[in-house]
């Protein structure tokens, strides 16, 4: 399952070659000529995992497009021998990259893996997490709707895209919408389309994610939190495997496997009136329950080590070794964000660490740092070289600094990696420059990402 990329701007021998290094990379390739032939495939249901556009082609109103007609999706501007600061403009206008022109094949590949993360493989070594997934490789071959309960930052996406990958649906697409994260008057239109017309903004026919998603599989993420009288409507979709687009004349066929996930106790939604018992039992026909992190602690050493590795190198560090203090540390804690917080915890040891080795100082729990009195093996304090005993402010100043500083001054790339926005970096370094603190500025080619 292949990153879906939208290229748009004119034919030329540089963007022929990065279109080739994508193809090698895996990536399917949709090619538009300008903005409005980009916006009519992505109405008319051709989706994109990312953009790739040319800086010529008016990044800034590329994005307002897409965010005004709910296009999710990274954008990332390319171009030859281009102006820096035409580079910086379209970063500031939401470009999450620049791609210099002529391409590397390591950026692009790069680039392509940044966008399919969420389809990253799963780390398992728990057998209560290994008996999940042979149970989801025996439903994956199966055509019947399935249900995936589980906390929050339990991976549910994820299992969602194996069923997917190991489905006879795998060529087709992978189309996921969180019901939690539409506002109830959108999500209908997000899910069902419509009609030029239908409604105030409706400028153009836009197909909805039940068509888009036709020969695949859709996602619908946390459907609990789906108003009833959609529910109803999504009822009579799964029934009748057919939709009704808002301010359409007629119904349309569907040719979809239905997959929903939830982190509430379903039989308790029902018991409480919030969710449908009949689209229930529609969507429950097999389940499929991801236990949380702390009931599966053989995870936990290979997910903290799989972290580590991949933020490690994503800094330009080397992969650190876990100290079996620091591991012991991290089995004790009761992991409320499970997976998601453990990624979270390693990637700020990752950055905080000043040796090979993550020790327990550099295991920062809960957001904060505690005192650590453990002795490495060697002898030395695990503290020594640890925030322990400063303020909260001082560690996340020194790490955002350290941060920029890997980033050789790219503040778009630091953000990213911090999991702030941009605009929360430059209110930061604004306060420490304001307290005289020397900030790192961009060099080289990351300079054309310093959004400052």
């Amino acid at each position: 399952m292949g990153t879906r990329l939208l290229v748009i701007g004119p034919d030329g021998h540089e963007v022929a070659a990065a279109v080739g290094m994508a193809v090698a990379s895996g990536a399917k390739i949709r090619r538009a000529a300008d903005r409005a032939a980009a916006l009519a495939l992505l109405r008319a249901g051709q989706g994109a995992d990312l953009v790739l556009v040319d800086l010529d082609a008016d990044v800034a109103g590329l994005i307002r497009d897409l965010r005004s007609e709910r296009f999710h999706l990274p954008v990332v501007a390319y171009g030859i021998a281009a102006d820096p600061v035409a580079a910086v403009a379209a970063i500031r206008a939401g470009a999450r990259e620049f791609l210099p022109l002529p391409p590397d094949a390591e950026l692009i590949a790069a680039m392509l893996a940044a966008a399919a993360a969420p389809m990253r493989e799963l780390v398992c070594a728990d057998p209560a997490m290994r008996q999940v997934l042979d149970l989801a490789g025996q439903f994956a071959t199966a055509d019947a709707s399935v249900l995936i309960t589980g906390e929050s930052g339990t991976g549910k996406e994820m299992v969602a895209r194996l069923l997917h990958a190991g489905s006879r649906r795998s060529g087709g697409p992978f189309i996921s919408v969180n019901c939690a994260a539409i506002p109830e008057q959108l999500l209908e239109s997000e899910l069902f389309g419509h009609e030029k017309g239908a409604f105030t903004g409706a400028v153009a026919r836009r197909v909805g994610k039940f068509e888009e998603a036709s020969g695949g599989t859709l996602l619908l993420d946390e459907v609990t939190e789906m108003d009833p009288r959609l529910q109803a409507k999504l009822l009579r979709a799964i029934q009748e495997r057919e939709i009704d687009r808002l301010g359409g004349g007629k119904p349309i066929r569907i040719d979809i496997r239905l997959i929903a996930t939830s982190n509430r106790d379903m039989e308790e939604a029902v018991a409480a009136g919030a969710f449908r018992d009949d689209l229930y039992f529609r969507l429950n026909v097999l389940t499929l329950h991801l236990p949380p992190l702390r009931e599966r602690p053989g995870d936990i050493a290979a997910l903290a080590a799989h972290f580590a590795a991949k933020h490690a190198r994503s800094n330009g560090r080397p992969v650190p070794a876990l100290e079996p203090a620091a591991l012991a540390r991290l089995q004790a804690h009761h992991w409320r964000g499970n997976a998601r917080e453990l990624e979270n915890c390693m990637h700020r040891a990752v950055l905080l660490c000043q040796s090979e080795r993550i020790g327990p100082a550099e295991i920062i729990l809960g957001g904060r740092a505690e005192p650590v009195a453990d002795a490495r093996p060697d002898g030395s304090r695990a503290g020594a070289a640890a925030p322990v005993g400063r303020s909260l402010a001082e560690v996340e100043r020194d790490l955002i600094l350290d941060t920029l500083g890997h980033t050789f001054g790219n503040r778009t790339h630091a953000a990213t990696m911090l999991g702030i926005s941009i605009r929360t970096l430059r209110n930061k370094l604004k306060q420490y420059g304001e307290a005289g603190l020397s900030i790192p500025a961009p060099t080289g080619p990351a300079a054309a990402g310093d959004a400052a």
